[in-house]
C-alpha cells in the first residue's frame, strides 16, 4: 500500500513542475510584452493620434536595425500632416543610406508649400549628393523658392573685376551680379556655381571684346546683360539664371596703344640688328678688298723686280745694246719730269711755293 501511494504522488509532483515551467515561460513572455509596450507605447500612441500609425512590429524592426524610432516616427508624422504619404520603411532606408531624414522632410514640405515639384526619391538623391559639400537639400529648395545673387567674379577668390578689351584697345573692368535659383531637376549631376561664374565671365569678356569702342560699352551696359543672358549659360547646371546685371564699369588703360608702342620698339630693335649685320658685312668686305689690293701691289712689285733681271739677261744674250739702255733711261727721265710738271699744275698751293 505504501508503494502505491508513492507511485500516485510522483505524477502529481511532476505535473506541478511542468506547470511551474509553463508559468515561468508565460511570465517571461508577459514581461517582454510589457517592456515592449512601455518602450514603444508613447511613440505608437503619438503616431496613432496624429493619423500616421505605425505597427508595433515595425517599431521593433526599426530598433533592431539601429534606426532612431522617434526620428522616423516624428518625420513620418510631419510628412503625413503635410499631405506627403511616406512609410516608416522608406524613411529608415534613407537613414541607413547615410541621409538626413529631417532635412529631406523639411525640403519636401517646403517644396509642396511653394508648389514646386519634388518627389521623395529626388529629394533623397539631392540629400546624398550634397553630403559633405556644406550644402543641404533644404537649402536647394529654399534657393529655388527665394533666388540668390552670385557675384561675378567671386570676391572671395581675390578678384573684384573682370578685365576685357574693346576693339579700340581700351580696357573695361566690369562686375556682374547674377540672380539664380535652383533647378531641382538638374541638381544631381549639374554643374555648380563656379561654372555659372566662369561662363558669365567669359560672356562679359566676349561681349566687350566685340564692341567697336569702349564708349559703346559705357553707353549701353545693358547690351552686355542681354547678350550674355541670351547664350543659355545655365545649360547642364544645377541653377537657372533669372537675370544678369552689370553692377559696375570702370575704364582702364589703353592696352592697344601700349602694345603698338612695344611693337614699334621691337621693330626698331630688329631693324638695328639687321643694320648692324649689314655694317659688319661691309666692314668685312672692305677688309677683304684691302687685303686684295695689298696682294696686287705685292704682285706688281714682284713683276717690277723681274725687269732688271730680264734686262741683264737681254744684255748677255745680245738682244739689247748699251745705247738702247741709255735711250730707255732718257725716256723714263722725260716721263718722270712730265709727271712732276703735271702734279704741280694740279696743285695750286704747290705752284705758289717758293
Amino acid at each position: 500500500m505504501h508503494s502505491m501511494t508513492i507511485e500516485m504522488i510522483l505524477p502529481i509532483f511532476a505535473l506541478s513542475n511542468l506547470g511551474k515551467a509553463l508559468f515561468a515561460v508565460g511570465g517571461l513572455i508577459t514581461l517582454v510584452l510589457v517592456l515592449v509596450v512601455l518602450n514603444f507605447f508613447n511613440v505608437w500612441l503619438r503616431a496613432w493620434v496624429a493619423g500616421a500609425p505605425v505597427d508595433f512590429l515595425e517599431l521593433i524592426a526599426l530598433r533592431l536595425r539601429g534606426v532612431p524610432v522617434g526620428l522616423v516616427v516624428n518625420s513620418r508624422i510631419a510628412a503625413v500632416k503635410s499631405g506627403i504619404p511616406l512609410s516608416a520603411d522608406e524613411l529608415s532606408t534613407h537613414y541607413l543610406a547615410g541621409g538626413n531624414v529631417e532635412l529631406v522632410i523639411g525640403a519636401l514640405i517646403g517644396a509642396r508649400k511653394a508648389s514646386i515639384e519634388l518627389d521623395f526619391d529626388r529629394a533623397c538623391a539631392i540629400d546624398l549628393a550634397t553630403r559633405g559639400t556644406g550644402k543641404t537639400v533644404l537649402e536647394a529648395v529654399q534657393t529655388s523658392v527665394n533666388p540668390k545673387v552670385i557675384d561675378c567674379p567671386d570676391a572671395a577668390l581675390g578678384k573684384t573685376k573682370i578685365d576685357a578689351v574693346a576693339k579700340d584697345g581700351i580696357v573695361i573692368r566690369a562686375r556682374a551680379r547674377v540672380t539664380v535659383r535652383t533647378n531641382l531637376s538638374r541638381f544631381v549631376g549639374g554643374a555648380t556655381e563656379e561654372t555659372i561664374i566662369a561662363r558669365v565671365g567669359e560672356g562679359v569678356v566676349s561681349t566687350i571684346g566685340s564692341a567697336e569702342t569702349y564708349k559703346d560699352v559705357l553707353e549701353n551696359p545693358d547690351k552686355i546683360s542681354k547678350t550674355v543672358l541670351g547664350k543659355a549659360l545655365d545649360a547642364n547646371t544645377a541653377f537657372e539664371i533669372l537675370s544678369i546685371d552689370i553692377a559696375d564699369l570702370d575704364v582702364g588703360e589703353n592696352v592697344g596703344a601700349k602694345l603698338q608702342a612695344e611693337q614699334a620698339e621691337t621693330n626698331k630693335l630688329v631693324a638695328q640688328a639687321k643694320a648692324e649685320v649689314r655694317r659688319a658685312a661691309a666692314v668685312a668686305l672692305e677688309q677683304e678688298m684691302s687685303a686684295r689690293v695689298e696682294e696686287m701691289k705685292a704682285k706688281v712689285v714682284e713683276a717690277e723686280a723681274q725687269v732688271p733681271l730680264a734686262m741683264a739677261d737681254a744684255f748677255r744674250s745680245g738682244n739689247i745694246g748699251i745705247m738702247d739702255y741709255y735711250r730707255m733711261k732718257n725716256i723714263q727721265s722725260d716721263t718722270s719730269m712730265r709727271d712732276s710738271i703735271a702734279d704741280s699744275d694740279d696743285d695750286p698751293a704747290g705752284s705758289n711755293t717758293p
